[in-house]
């Protein structure tokens, strides 16, 4: 409803600036015919679209009890001020006809006016009060996943884990789509940044959470595991809150915003506060101006205290902060001289003053970024085969404890050296959204650095256990993730400081450019909106949910070498790949890639359901016909999905995706179903045969059991 009501808003507003424009004109303005057909359209389009606004504005109402009279009475008034626009401007009712053949119009312009004023009036109460659905919704779909993720932490048995995780999904894609919306919404780009951060957390935990909680429930005496779990459940309750901090736009427990404190900041503002002497002597004090310094070169102690920056940089850094501090002085001087003497030799030196302290700062500046970003880019080079994470996930499959305490330390060494290059860059990130990213990645680091050593140890443990295998991998998964995003900030942060601000680095960006020039040319022109990606994003998440639900029914089965069971793996880890390829990452970089990918998904279901049909036959009449119908409905979106791929949309790259991933989804929905309805028939048919029967094999394919 919130979107419906934005739309209707962004019809209304330019159609009430038309008709103020045309009320603005002079008393004696004589319109001819054609221009009085013209104003009638306008003043029936606001009327009608003051129609649709107050149906959605009555639907909101209707399900909104406590707010039900409010709305309805700007309602009333919205339509009100819509039927009067339309009356004032319909020429039936216009009989002034002048010599010459022309009309003259608005002979009441004051009721124009006070109807146009009402009627944005009314629209505004409307949205505020539709504001506050929106948030009281969010709220509520918070308080649903909380509940339900307590229900999680406490099971015990997997067939309740996989129960209640679907229903957890369903509400993660709920709160995910709502808290979405209000991210577009938001003005504050702080704000903004910080909201996508918080959701980013949510949706690489929810993955997390599913193989943290089958590897304790595999191993429930396993601590490790119980440790890695936890750190998921405590992560994603505070990206919960601070989502609901957002979007009410409240600190919890009156907490202070303390975000705000990096150098780059800090000099822009002191800056600010000495060029405002040119205008006013008496702007400020200079205990106040020497105190802001301070900080600002207390700051840069992050920089000279660090062991991994350079000597060079070091005491260039330490050189540059002395000069401030010395020509601070000598502005201060100057200052005190220009007011108790105003002359022109004084004006001048105050103003020579201003540019020299100016200048020893902006070298600054570019010491400090140097400093930053030169270590930043050593480190992501250095770590970009990743070597210490494949050498862990080896030492867990041998049971190496000994290798696992040296590769360990290793990895919290690594994730210290991160921790801190996160923190110097956000003080040379130069805007607060990316000050916000900084933090984020700062945080990712230092918890997934601790929850993959937990992951590592319980697999060290237990180095047999398919599933704690599974669970190293996806929080390593999760770690390389966080480089790849922080080489993007990286590039981001440098284009900041050399003024490049026009090319922006989507998150959720979709198909990534390929090296051929043809290629770059051909993807060009089609590059997505802020809507295009938040709905690929959206399909992107239900996809990665129902991946894990697809998964969940497989883990049912005993015979993991059953036909139905592989093709049904391998169709849920090519979805995850097309999840992947949403967000950006994984092994799909291009868009052929995806299409060659989608080409290979859709030959797999026709498989899967060729071994459905196979296992079909040893089933009773009905069974076989709830089965085949289900089968029916698989069969055709699989031949669709493999035409979406051949044909050519012209460069229409994100509608292609938009097309195949959504075809994509409602295969792995059925998927899901197939291998929930396959599981209870086998399970039927063995009891009814006493016996374990092996289902579509190869000799079952040939009528044989």
């Amino acid at each position: 409803m919130e979107i419906k009501t934005r739309s209707v808003e962004q019809t209304l507003l330019p159609l009430v600036s038309q008709i103020t424009t045309l009320i603005n004109h002079k008393d004696n303005t004589k319109k001819s015919d054609k221009t009085l057909q013209a104003i009638q359209r306008v003043g029936q389009a606001v009327n009608l679209a003051v129609g649709r606004f107050v149906k959605v504005g009555e639907a909101i109402a209707n399900e909104n009890w406590d707010l039900k009279e409010e709305i309805n009475i700007a309602c009333i008034e919205a339509k009100q001020a819509g039927e009067t626009i339309a009356a004032l401007t319909d020429i039936t009712n216009l009989n002034h006809l002048e010599s010459d053949g022309q009309i003259t119009i608005f002979t009441d312009k004051t009721g124009v006016i006070k109807a146009a004023r009402l009627l944005l009036s009314s629209v505004t109460k409307v949205l505020l009060l539709a504001d506050r659905v929106v948030i009281k919704q969010i709220i509520t779909s918070r308080n649903k996943v909380l509940a339900t993720m307590e229900r999680l932490e406490k099971v015990n048995s997997f067939q309740e884990f996989v129960q209640i995780f679907s229903q957890f999904g369903n509400e993660m894609v709920e709160f995910a789509h709502l808290s979405g919306d209000r991210q577009n919404d938001l003005k504050d780009e702080k704000k903004k940044a910080e909201m996508a951060a918080a959701r980013a957390v949510l949706e690489k935990c929810t993955m997390m959470l599913l193989t943290a909680s089958k590897t304790c429930l595999r191993h429930p005496n396993c601590e490790s595991a119980h440790k890695n779990k936890e750190g998921v459940f405590d992560r994603m309750k505070v990206a919960l809150d601070k989502v609901i901090e957002i979007v009410t736009d409240c600190k919890p427990n009156g907490e202070t915003d303390i975000s705000s404190v990096s150098i780059f900041t800090g000099i822009k503002e002191f800056k600010m506060n000495i060029e405002a002497l040119r205008e006013n002597l008496y702007f400020q004090s200079k205990e106040n101006l020497s105190v802001t310094l301070e900080v600002i070169l207390e700051r840069t102690e992050d920089f000279t205290d660090s062991a991994y920056t350079s000597h060079e940089h070091r005491e260039r850094i330490l050189e540059l902060s002395t000069q401030a501090r010395m020509e601070l002085q000598q502005l201060i001087s100057v200052w005190s001289q220009a007011q108790s003497k105003k002359t022109k030799s004084i004006a001048e030196e105050l103003e020579l003053s201003i540019l020299k302290i100016s200048h020893s700062l902006n070298e600054l500046k570019k010491e400090l970024h140097s400093t930053a970003t030169q270590l930043a880019a050593d480190l992501l080079k250095y770590h970009a085969d990743h070597v210490v994470l494949k050498a862990l996930k080896l030492t867990g499959v041998e049971g190496n404890l000994e290798a696992l305490a040296e590769y360990a330390c290793k990895l919290s060494e690594q994730k210290e050296q991160l921790v801190e290059t996160c923190r110097l860059l956000r003080h040379i990130s130069g805007t607060e959204p990316m000050e916000i990213t900084c933090i984020h990645a700062e945080e990712t680091f230092q918890v997934t650095g601790q929850q993959i050593i937990s992951a590592a140890e319980t697999l060290t443990l237990h180095p047999s256990s398919k599933i704690a295998k599974e669970n190293l991998d996806v929080f390593c998964e999760a770690w390389e993730s966080q480089i790849s995003d922080m080489s993007t900030l990286l590039r981001e942060i440098s284009d900041v400081f050399e003024g490049r601000r026009g090319e922006k680095y989507g998150y959720l960006s979709l198909p990534k450019p390929m090296k051929n020039n043809a290629n770059l040319k051909s993807l060009k022109p089609d590059k997505p909106d802020s809507e295009e990606q938040a709905k690929i994003a959206k399909l992107g998440l239900k996809l990665g949910l129902l991946t894990s639900d697809a998964d969940c029914e497989i883990e049912k089965w005993e015979d993991q070498e059953n036909e139905i069971v592989q093709y049904g793996r391998n169709m849920s880890s090519m979805a995850y790949s097309l999840y992947l390829f949403t967000r950006g990452e994984g092994p799909l970089k291009t868009s052929q890639d995806l299409i060659h990918q989608l080409e290979v998904f859709a030959a797999e279901g026709l498989k899967l359901t060729s071994s459905v049909q196979a296992f079909s036959k040893q089933l009773k009449d009905d069974d076989k016909l709830m089965l085949l119908l289900e089968i029916n409905k698989l069969i055709p979106l699989c031949h669709q999905l493999q035409t979406v791929t051949k044909t050519s949309l012209q460069n229409k790259v994100f509608l292609k995706v938009d097309k195949c991933i959504t075809k994509t989804r409602s295969m792995m929905a059925l998927l899901v179903q197939l291998l929930s309805l396959c599981y209870k028939l086998l399970k039927k048919l063995q009891m009814e045969n006493n016996g374990w029967v092996s289902v579509t094999n190869k000799d079952s394919m040939d009528g044989k059991i």
